[in-house]
């Protein structure tokens, strides 16, 4: 009996070998990836510590020599070190891409909670609410974004105190854009998280004295929210994703850039495989970040009475 239980506890350890080393090498990517971007934004910032604004950590014919060295990867050398040549460019728009994401999705979840609460147990606040989330999802994203910019010239309006925080005021259209679309999905998430709690929980609430809106503050937000992180993670990598159409409004961030050098250089496989990789980065930290959040917030117990 052991000897056949042997084998497979052997094969278990070895799978859960394998997975640490998976997870030890996701870190070490990623502590390498915003240990660069952090290095990268603080010497900028800083006005040139480590090295002059505008050039690379690493000089990229320092790199170009290493890898030549290196049997198998000396035929990339070039193509790595016109990388490390054009990395303060990414590193720039990145930023922008960060910002973009975060500022959004931050400013949106504090408009899509009212609208969410609004949509479940409102009445004529219902229909407001439901008016604003189909008209902002049911339009394109890229439209909307046309509408503000080209349209309303919003870029014109923001205050001087304001427009010197990005190169371009047009960075904060693209705010108000992502955030006003992201409000949309966001509040339908956490509408159809809200609609999980069971509804005798609104009458418990009253029974004991608490107001209708006591009620869905301290008994449902605080369930709803946690039901809803699955969902808002997904809008969270949407977002990052969809920065990128901010490019069309002349935002320099990660892809408007990368667009550029493509049509300077004609590299454009080289550049985009590694804007793509940028925006993997990024996907994974948010996911990652997300799942962190959802365990921390997590209600004991209740996850698994959820999944049965």
């Amino acid at each position: 009996m052991a000897s056949a239980t042997r084998p497979a506890a052997v094969r278990e350890r070895v799978a859960e070998s394998d997975r640490s080393a998976g997870r030890t090498l996701l870190l070490v990517a990623g502590a390498l990836f915003w240990g660069w971007l952090a290095v990268s934004w603080l010497n900028r910032w800083l006005g040139g510590v480590v090295v002059p604004v505008g050039e690379p950590l690493v000089a990229p014919g320092a790199v170009e020599a290493a890898l030549a060295a290196v049997p198998g990867i000396a035929a990339y050398a070039a193509d790595a070190a016109f990388v490390v040549e054009l990395s303060p460019d990414v590193a720039r728009g990145t930023w922008l891409t960060v910002v973009i994401t975060a500022v959004s999705l931050f400013v949106g979840f504090f408009i899509a909670v009212p609208l969410a609460v609004a949509r479940v147990y409102g009445r004529i606040s219902s229909w407001l609410s439901l008016a604003y989330t189909e008209l902002l999802r049911g339009t394109p994203l890229l439209a909307q974004l046309f509408v503000l910019h080209y349209g309303l010239d919003l870029g014109d309006y923001v205050p001087e105190s304001l427009s010197s925080v990005f190169p371009r005021n047009v960075v904060w259209v693209a705010i108000l854009g992502f955030t006003l679309n992201g409000a949309a999905y966001q509040a339908e998430y956490i509408r159809g998280a809200l609609e999980s709690v069971e509804e005798g929980q609104i009458t418990a609430g009253r029974a004991i004295g608490l107001s209708k809106l006591e009620t869905i503050y301290y008994v449902v937000l605080p369930q709803g929210l946690r039901y809803a992180i699955p969902s808002w993670t997904n809008e969270f990598v949407y977002l990052i994703k969809y920065s990128s159409l901010a490019a069309f409004i002349t935002v320099p961030e990660l892809y408007y850039r990368a667009d550029q050098i493509a049509s300077e250089t004609f590299r454009y496989t080289l550049i985009f495989l590694v804007t793509g990789a940028m925006y993997l980065a990024l996907v994974l930290t948010a996911s990652k970040l997300m799942a962190h959040v959802e365990d921390r917030v997590a209600i004991p117990g209740l996850g698994a009475e959820r999944e049965e």
